[in-house]
């Protein structure tokens, strides 16, 4: 099937269209309300992805000063106030780059193991909704490998941001007010084309139709995306909000298609 070349983005200014993608991740949550049996099964990988990756932050915290002395052998000869400076501007962008990575990769991780709960989840959404126009059977393990498939490319386009993001880390203030929001913004834009996945695949949609269709109203996908960061930032918030944020990708995806988001 041949992806949509051209989708009308909503006439509404940047800021708008920004609020109106997070408001999909809220109205996502609000299915989870509904329909809580079915959004429990979506806990289930998400808490096997945190337990991996909450062990992992956590060596990387515990390794974090090791490795800010690794990178900055330079600062050896400095005065102490000068050389801890520095080595705690290399650790925050050791940090920075870590949680970019691993909110990234939990989602892609998370997606792969709970694909049947999450696959569930968005099929639900788009009934509600009125169905999947133009749907495409595709069986589960040819759905799994596109998944997987994917999933580590948009890692590694998580990786090649992130090495650029790390160096400018090191930036005094710049690195810690300008690089964290260019971050956030990067990291909600991958998530948002991750999440997307399966409403886009059952349409036969590829990864590259997926991007292009969602260019198409970048300041929705980025809102959706970013609010789903930020969520994933906060303790627990990543096993919690998954499921809803699979759900608010389906309307995210919809809205894109230029599909009812609306029931009835």
């Amino acid at each position: 099937m041949n992806a949509p070349r051209d989708v009308a983005a909503p006439a509404t200014g940047a800021i708008g269209r920004f609020f109106t993608g997070v408001g999909l991740l809220l109205r996502g949550l609000g299915m989870y309300v509904r329909s809580p049996g079915l959004m429990l099964l979506g806990i289930v990988p998400a808490l096997i992805s945190a337990a991996i990756f909450v062990t992992a932050f956590a060596a990387l915290a515990y390794l974090v000063e090791d490795l800010a002395a690794w990178v900055t052998p330079f600062a050896d000869g400095w005065p102490t106030s000068a050389r801890n400076l520095i080595r705690v501007i290399a650790a925050l962008a050791f940090l920075g780059l870590g949680g970019l990575l691993a909110v990234v990769s939990f989602t892609a991780v998370t997606l792969v193991i709970g694909d049947p709960f999450y696959e569930k989840i968005s099929e639900r959404v788009e009934e509600r909704l009125g169905g999947t126009p133009g749907a495409v059977d595709v069986p589960f393990w040819a759905s799994l490998r596109r998944s997987l498939v994917d999933s580590l490319r948009l890692v590694g386009r998580a990786g090649l941001f992130g090495i650029p993001l790390f160096a400018a880390g090191f930036v005094p203030v710049v690195g810690q007010t300008v690089v964290p929001v260019i971050g956030g913004l990067v990291g909600g834009w991958l998530l948002a084309v991750e999440l997307t996945g399966a409403p886009f695949s059952r349409r036969g949609l590829r990864l590259a139709d997926r991007r292009s269709i969602l260019r198409a109203d970048r300041p929705a996908t980025l809102g959706f995306g970013v609010a789903v960061f930020a969520c994933f930032l906060i303790p627990l918030g990543a096993v919690l909000v998954m499921p809803a944020a699979v759900a608010g990708a389906t309307l995210l995806a919809r809205r894109s298609l230029g599909q009812p988001v609306t029931e009835g």
